[in-house]
């Protein structure tokens, strides 16, 4: 069952961006799906920590990364734009709370991609993070700017 909401997942993402109902599109499109869903599904049931693979929540997960996205995007090119360039850059140190490396490189990735902040080390509960704008000492109140909803999501 997990295959077939994969696969239909994938091959609806396959369509929206190719964006063309040619039968040739639609033929290399499922088999693609399909393959990238029997691969998924091998994985999850090879791994031992049994990572949730909810197509629901992934979705929930894109949209709130690309909502991070844009408004980082914007913070960083009003910084940027402005000529005396108010930047106070530092390595913080934040805590999560998830409870497997999978989930932990999600996370640190979803935080590198968002302009202004890039993850250095993931080491054990904490993650070192470059970021531009340093605005508070305290490790929870980071924690909780720098992860946003990331790790809610992900939990």
């Amino acid at each position: 069952m997990r295959f077939i909401k994969w696969s239909i997942l994938l091959f609806i993402i396959w369509i929206a961006l190719t964006n063309s109902f040619d039968w040739q599109e639609l033929l290399v499109g499922g088999l693609v799906a399909m393959l990238i869903s029997l691969i998924a599904v091998y994985i999850y049931r090879n791994d031992k920590s049994k990572t949730s693979l909810n197509p629901i929540k992934i979705i929930h997960y894109i949209i709130i990364f690309f909502k991070n996205l844009i408004i980082s995007n914007i913070d960083v090119a009003r910084i940027v734009l402005n000529p005396k360039l108010p930047i106070n850059p530092g390595i913080v140190k934040i805590k999560t709370a998830l409870d497997t490396d999978f989930k932990k490189l999600i996370l640190a990735n979803s935080i590198t991609l968002t302009p202004g902040t890039i993850t250095l080390e993931i080491l054990d509960d904490h993650l070192f993070i470059h970021w531009i704008n340093v605005t508070t000492d305290d490790m929870n109140k980071a924690s909780d700017i720098i992860k946003g909803d990331f790790e809610k999501i992900l939990a």
